[in-house]
C-alpha cells in the first residue's frame, strides 16, 4: 500500500509544477506586492480539504486526531521556518519540486533541510527539539476548545474564501491575459485550479495513508528527514507512506517539467547559492519546531481547525514578512548582478536570450528579440536610467536576470522599471520558472503593457514591458 504514496506524490509534484504553487510566494507577496491573490488560492485548498475532512469525519468513514498545542514551539518554529523558506527561495514542497525542476540551489536547500529535520528528530538537536516542544496546552482544534460543530467553521471560511476568489477573478477578467503560446500539455495550471486539485489530494490522501499504517495525510518534513535517516543508516523501517509520496512528488515534478520544456540543470548566481544553505537547515529546524511546514501545518492542520496549524501559519508569515523586509532587495547600481561571477562572465552563457559581444573591442551587441538574433548597438543611456540595464535601441532597454531566483527577477524588473519613462521598454530576460506568473501579473497590476513573451529554449524566456502601456 505504501506505493500509493508514490502515485499521490507524483500526482502532487505535477499540480504543484504546473501551477507553479509555492506558498512562500503566497505569503511573500503579501508584503512585496501588498497583494492577497495567491494568498487566496490556499485558501481554496484549505476550504476544500476542509470540507472533504467534514464530509468523511460525519459519516464515521475518518477519526482524525490531534496532539496537543505546543505554543512555544510552534510560534519559534513557524518564524524560523518563515524567515529560512525566503533564503532557500521556496518552502518543502516548492524546494522539492524545484529540484526536480532542474534547480542546482533546491538541491543544496534540500540537502540541509533534510539533515537538519533528521538532527531535529533523532540526532543531536533532539533534544533541543523536546526542550522547546514539551511545554503544551490542552487544546487541539478550535471546534472542539470551544464546542462547537466543525460545520461551522468551515461554513465560515468558505465563505470568505467565496468572496475573496470572486473578487480577484473578476479583477483578472477585466484586464487581458498574458499568456505564453504553447500547445494545452505544455500550459500552466491556474493558481486557483491547482490549489483545488491539491485540497482534493489531501483528502483523498488520508485513507491511502492510514491504509498503509500511517495517520496522516500529505506531509513533507517528517518523511524528508526518513529519506535522509535512510540514505545515511540505511533503516529499512523508516520507509513508510510518506517517504514515498516527496519521491513521488520529485519524480511528478521532473516529468511534468520535461514535458513542459521547462527542465534545465540551473547553477543560480553566487549570493542565493549561499544562502540556500543556511535556508535550507532554517527549514528543517522551524518545521520541526512547529510540528510541520507549510503542508503539514498550512494545509493539513489548518483544514482541521487545529491551534498548531493556524498559528504556525500565521508565525511563517511573519517570518516571510521579516525576511522580506531584510532580504528582498535590488541589487545596487554597479555591485554583481544576478547570474553574474566575480570576473564578470554570466552563469547562463548558454542561454539563447544570453547578450553577447560580437566585436570584443567594441560595444556591439547580439540582442535576441521575438527570437530572432539582431545586432544592435549600445547607446548611451539617459542619466537617470538605472546602470543595471544596457539599451539595445531607442528607447529599449535590456536587464539580464538569468540565474536569479525568484522572486529577484520581479524585484530587479520592479526597480529599474521606476527609472524608466513612460514609452520605455524593458526586455527582461530569465529562467525562473514562477517569474512566468508574477512578472506578467505585476505588469498588469502596475498598468503596464506587454509588447512580446515567448520561450527561448528549456527554462529560458523573455518579456518585454512597456512602462504605462507605452
Amino acid at each position: 500500500m505504501i506505493l500509493t504514496g508514490l502515485g499521490i506524490g507524483a500526482l502532487l509534484g505535477i499540480v504543484m509544477q504546473r501551477g507553479r504553487y509555492c506558498v512562500t510566494g503566497m505569503l511573500r507577496d503579501i508584503f512585496l506586492l501588498k497583494s492577497w491573490r495567491g494568498f487566496t488560492s490556499l485558501l481554496i485548498l484549505i476550504t476544500v480539504h476542509a470540507i472533504g475532512l467534514a464530509v468523511l469525519t460525519s459519516l464515521g468513514l475518518l477519526d482524525v486526531s490531534a496532539s496537543n498545542f505546543a505554543p512555544l514551539a510552534v510560534v519559534v518554529g513557524g518564524f524560523i521556518f518563515g524567515l529560512g523558506i525566503v533564503l532557500a527561495g521556496g518552502c518543502a514542497s516548492g524546494t522539492w519540486y524545484r529540484s526536480g525542476e532542474g534547480l542546482v540551489g533546491s538541491w543544496v536547500a534540500l540537502i540541509f533541510y533534510g539533515l537538519s529535520a533528521a538532527a531535529m528528530r533523532t540526532g543531536p538537536l533532539a533534544g533541543f527539539n523536546d526542550w522547546l516542544s514539551e511545554t503544551t496546552v490542552e487544546a487541539t482544534t478550535v471546534p472542539e476548545a470551544l464546542g462547537l460543530s466543525p460545520w461551522i467553521f468551515v461554513a465560515g471560511l468558505s465563505l470568505l474564501t467565496f468572496f475573496s476568489a470572486r473578487y480577484f477573478i473578476l479583477k483578472d477578467r477585466a484586464r487581458p491575459k498574458v499568456t505564453l503560446d504553447r500547445p494545452w500539455y505544455q500550459r500552466s495550471i491556474g493558481l486557483y485550479t491547482a490549489g483545488a486539485l491539491i485540497g482534493v489530494l489531501a483528502i483523498v490522501a488520508w485513507p491511502l495513508s492510514i491504509a498503509a499504517g500511517r495517520e496522516g495525510s500529505l506531509g513533507i518534513t517528517s518523511p524528508t528527514a526518513s529519506l535522509f535517516q535512510w540514505t545515511v543508516a540505511g533503516n529499512n523501517s523508516v520507509i513508510n507512506w510518506g517517504t514515498m509520496l516527496v519521491l513521488g512528488l520529485l519524480v511528478g515534478a521532473f516529468v511534468s517539467a520535461k514535458v513542459a520544456g521547462e527542465f534545465r540543470i540551473r547553477i543560480p548566481d553566487k549570493k542565493s547559492m549561499l544562502t540556500a544553505i543556511p535556508g535550507g537547515a532554517m527549514m528543517g529546524v522551524g518545521a520541526s519546531l512547529a510540528g510541520g511546514c507549510t503542508v503539514g501545518n498550512g494545509m493539513v492542520q489548518t483544514a482541521l481547525f487545529g491551534f498548531q496549524g493556524w498559528v504556525a501559519l500565521l508565525f511563517i508569515a511573519l517570518g516571510v514578512g521579516v525576511a522580506a523586509k531584510l532580504w528582498l532587495k535590488p541589487e545596487t547600481a554597479g555591485a554583481q548582478g544576478p547570474g553574474e561571477n566575480t570576473d564578470g562572465s554570466s552563469d547562463a552563457t548558454s542561454a539563447a536570450t544570453s547578450f553577447q559581444p560580437t566585436d570584443s573591442q567594441g560595444p556591439q551587441r547580439q540582442f535576441n528579440f521575438g527570437g530572432v538574433a539582431t545586432g544592435v548597438l549600445d547607446k548611451p543611456k539617459s542619466a537617470a536610467v538605472s546602470d543595471k540595464v544596457r539599451e539595445v535601441g531607442h528607447r529599449r532597454y535590456a536587464l539580464d536576470t538569468l540565474g536569479a531566483v525568484c522572486p529577484f527577477p520581479l524585484v530587479e524588473a520592479k526597480d529599474v522599471m521606476a527609472s524608466l519613462a513612460d514609452g520605455d521598454r524593458l526586455v527582461i530576460d530569465f529562467d525562473c520558472t514562477q517569474a512566468t506568473d508574477t512578472i506578467p501579473q505585476w505588469a498588469a497590476d502596475e498598468g503596464h503593457g506587454i509588447e512580446d513573451f515567448h520561450a527561448t529554449g528549456d527554462a529560458g524566456w523573455q518579456v518585454t514591458v512597456v512602462k504605462n502601456g507605452g
